[in-house]
This record gives structure tokens, sequence and C-alpha cells, in this order.
């Protein structure tokens, strides 16, 4: 991360979702442009716990393990505040880290103290870099991580890490996640999933399980 990069919210709005959503939009005003976010809640939520979604280097909100974004943030919403982030300038390192870290300056405005960040491929090099620049975030989640962007996952410790690859992922090869997990501190998890792609849809259902239970624990 350069050091002259900064960012500021300005203002934030509603916007409308896609029909084929679930959750609401909110728009987060930023001095370097908008962040689309979809944010999972029930009306009555009162918590200072929250989960932040980032996808590949294409952005968008769908995430791998067939929707298994929406699918958790859905399942714990009475819970826990979920929010799955859009990039402003999907596959350009820098600025992703900063979308994260902007949603993590709004979370911590409504009280949040515990936030868990969760990635996908390029996205997980997003979560391990924005992890170390705010004392909120106690968890990190990387899901068939890309190596480029990872070399400071020391320094995530001691939050928790939990890296997921499938083992026939021919995209970005699972040795990425052992390597990184080889230079990660305690407290670390691994686990490869034979006969998965980069996308995890081979063992969808046990990894949304695998991941929903890692982060209730982290955060309970």
């Amino acid at each position: 991360m350069e050091d002259n990069l900064s960012i500021q919210i300005l203002d934030y709005y509603s916007w409308n979702i896609p029909d084929s959503e679930l959750g609401h939009g909110l728009l987060l005003k930023t001095s370097r442009g908008n962040i689309k976010t979809i944010v999972h809640q029930s009306e009555e939520l009162q918590t200072d716990k929250a989960i932040i979604w980032v996808g590949g280097a294409g952005g968008g909100f769908e995430g791998p393990a067939n929707g298994m974004y929406r699918t958790i943030s859905e399942s714990i919403k009475n819970t826990i505040r979920s929010i799955r982030v859009d990039y402003r300038e999907p596959n350009v390192l820098s600025e992703c880290v900063l979308d994260i870290l902007s949603t993590l300056s709004f979370l911590k405005t409504l009280g949040h103290s515990s936030v868990v960040l969760v990635g996908h491929s390029f996205g997980g090099a997003v979560v391990i870099t924005a992890a170390e620049f705010s004392d909120l975030v106690i968890g990190v989640v990387a899901l068939s991580s890309q190596g480029y962007g990872t070399t400071t996952v020391a320094n995530i410790a001691p939050r928790s890490l939990l890296l997921l690859h499938g083992g026939s992922d021919t995209r970005l090869p699972s040795e990425i996640s052992e390597n990184i997990y080889l230079y990660a501190q305690e407290p670390k998890e691994i686990k490869i999933f034979p006969g998965n792609g980069h996308g995890l849809r081979e063992s969808s259902k046990e990894i949304t399980l695998l991941v929903e239970n890692w982060i209730l624990k982290i955060l309970e």
C-alpha cells in the first residue's frame, strides 16, 4: 500500500439492487468515487459484529460456492450484519483495499468492534492486505486466493486466518494457499477440497457450512 493513499466517506445513500438479489442497497460516496454495497440485516438488528464480503478481480457481489456470500448473509442476518462490496476499480489492489477500509470506517460509525473479512481469488489478497490496517478486524477468510498481494500475511496475527482452496483449481493452483499458510502466523487454518475448481462449486454446501461456522465461532 502506497503511503499517500487516502479515502474519506462523504455521504451515503440507498440504491436499487437487481431484482434477483436479496438485501438492500447502500452506496458509500467517497472522496475517490462511489462504492456500491448490499447490506443484509434484520430491521431490528443491534450488533457490534459484522462481515465484509468481496469477490474476485471482476468485482460484483456473487462470490464463489454457488452464491455462498448471499446464503450466509441471509442465514445470520438476525444476529450479524453483512456487507457485500463491489469494487470501485476492480483488479486494482490498492483501490480495492481502500474500498474495504472505507466500509470498515462506515461500520465503526455504527458501533461495530468485531469484523471478519472474506475474499475470493483476487479478493483473498485484498482482505489479507486490508486486515492489518484496522483494529476492527478479528478474522480473515481467503478463498482460492491469488498469491500477489499476500506477502504481508504474517501481519494478520493475532487475528485468525482461514484459507480454503480447490485441489483441482486450474486458474490459481492450491499451492498458492499452501504457501500463504506457510508464511502466515498462528492462529491459522487451511483446507484443500479435492476435485474442486476455482469457484468451489463442487463442494459448495460443505464449504458454505464450514465458513459460516468458522465465522460464527470467531464472532461469538
